[in-house]
């Protein structure tokens, strides 16, 4: 493809050569004869500082965001933002074929996302899916390697989409992709908001940076659809161009409203009021399954399905791996995985928990290493306050040394009755809840959900809680 084909659309201040590129990349190490680079400047790397190598190493240009006096050299006013148009151009554009619905929020996107797909194929669509767990398109499955993918990926997903024929695409959409420009350029048919809490603020420093950076999502939304439970539903879209519809539970002014609800361990049900009235059945439990089902069924109605279809598929899901999964054991206690990990998370799955327990609940968890540490007494305040018993054991600890994790949590569990244990090594703890159950315990194990790996402070070990907890059974 042409550089000039490639750079459609992009502001560039200088005049270039328009050479033949077979690829376009952003990571230093993979650029060939051939290549388009483009320089972005990370946390700890910046591709500026590589450029005039990449230009020896073959590449046939490089995109910079200023003059770095190089023959070769593109001129743009923001790299990652270019980045996201030129892989749009280098893989024709797909997403203009595909009718885009973005979820961003602090808690539910994922099983939302897949609850979307199910009432969308219950009805003979074919759909595609980027987020958290995994990608699919239709019912192949591709690994997911972060919540919303760089560009490169990202276009390559929409491309294989258009493919494979899809008609829409329902995807997670990260604070960080957005504020990096990976969705830069790309319009969604229908933006949704869940809720906001606080969340990688490690990242973001601020609570208004991390605002702004999931209301970019709605800039470029056609149609909003957004949670007016939460305190930021209606901030979020304020002073956008975007039509804006909205779900709630409390506020019975909604265009969509969750009414007379009932919990049971099989799940929840309740009658969905909008221009009619319909039961559903969710068979997720919990409380957050209410939000998560009505605003799935919203989105679904919004796009024009039936409510009979719409109930039908909610009624039919079969939940999310690693979301208020519950784990066979043949037991006289239930063990739970679930992904929470910030203080919201945590407090909705355990509040959840308790309503349908009739023994303990009892909470294992930990806090991520290398990320924001404000959040760890948050996180043991709410775990020793809602629980009957909590085990605090590392999660991801990264480079940090997980006692220095636990002693940050500990502190927000001061001044509380609730007794816990301190296990380090999280296997251990895992086993120590186990042998220490009572009947009809609920022992959760929070923070880790799909993940099938664990990063310490030595490396990355292959970790799924499943096969852990299978073999101290056996």
């Amino acid at each position: 493809m042409k550089l000039s084909q490639i750079l459609k659309s992009v502001n560039v201040k200088n005049t270039y050569n328009d050479v033949d590129i077979l690829e376009v990349t952003s990571d230093s190490r993979l650029v060939k004869d051939g290549y388009l680079f483009v320089c972005i400047k990370g946390a700890s790397f910046d591709g500026h500082s590589v450029a005039n190598e990449m230009l020896q190493q073959g590449a046939k240009a490089v995109v910079c965001d200023h003059d770095l006096g190089l023959e070769g050299q593109v001129i743009v006013d923001n790299t990652r933002q270019a980045y996201s148009v030129i892989c749009a151009n280098f893989f024709d554009n797909p997403a203009e074929s595909l009718k885009l619905i973005g979820l961003t929020g602090t808690n539910g996107k994922t099983t939302t996302t897949f609850l979307i797909k199910q009432i969308l194929e219950n009805v003979g669509i074919k759909v595609g899916l980027i987020g958290t767990v995994q990608n699919m398109i239709g019912d192949e499955v591709f690994p997911a390697h972060y919540t919303t993918p760089d560009p490169h990926e990202l276009q390559s997903l929409f491309r294989k989409m258009v493919d494979a024929d899809c008609e829409y695409c329902v995807m997670e959409v990260s604070s960080q992709a957005l504020a990096q420009g990976r969705v830069a350029g790309i319009t969604f048919s229908l933006g949704i908001f869940t809720n906001l809490t606080q969340d990688h603020l490690d990242y973001h420093k601020t609570w208004e940076n991390y605002f702004n950076s999931k209301r970019m999502l709605f800039e470029n939304s056609e149609i909003a659809l957004t949670n007016v439970d939460d305190e930021n539903g209606l901030k979020i879209v304020e002073g956008l161009p975007c039509k804006v519809k909205t779900y709630g539970v409390k506020n019975l002014n909604s265009d969509f409203t969750a009414r007379n609800v009932t919990f049971s361990p099989k799940g929840v049900r309740y009658e969905l009021v909008c221009e009619r009235i319909g039961t559903v059945k969710c068979p997720i439990p919990g409380r957050f399954s209410v939000y998560n089902s009505l605003c799935a069924a919203a989105c679904a109605l919004t796009l024009g399905i039936e409510i009979e279809d719409v109930i039908g598929a909610i009624a039919k899901s079969n939940g999310v791996k690693g979301r208020i999964e519950v784990v066979p054991t043949d037991t006289d206690y239930t063990i739970i995985i679930d992904y929470a990990h910030s203080p919201d998370g945590l407090e909705n799955i355990i509040t959840s928990l308790k309503e349908i327990a009739t023994g303990r609940v009892v909470t294992l968890f930990g806090c991520g290493g290398d990320r924001d540490k404000t959040k760890r007494p948050k996180m043991g305040k709410i775990a020793a306050e809602l629980s009957d018993f909590c085990v605090v054991t590392s999660d991801n600890p990264r480079s940090e040394d997980p006692d220095k994790i636990i002693e940050d949590i500990l502190v927000g569990m001061e001044g509380t009755k609730t007794p816990y244990k301190v296990v380090v090594n999280r296997r251990d703890a895992i086993k120590w809840a186990m042998d220490n159950a009572q009947p009809n315990d609920i022992i959760l194990l929070a923070g880790k959900g799909h993940e099938t790996y664990q990063i310490l402070p030595t490396g990355t070990i292959h970790f799924d809680e499943r096969e852990v907890i299978a073999d101290i059974l056996n």
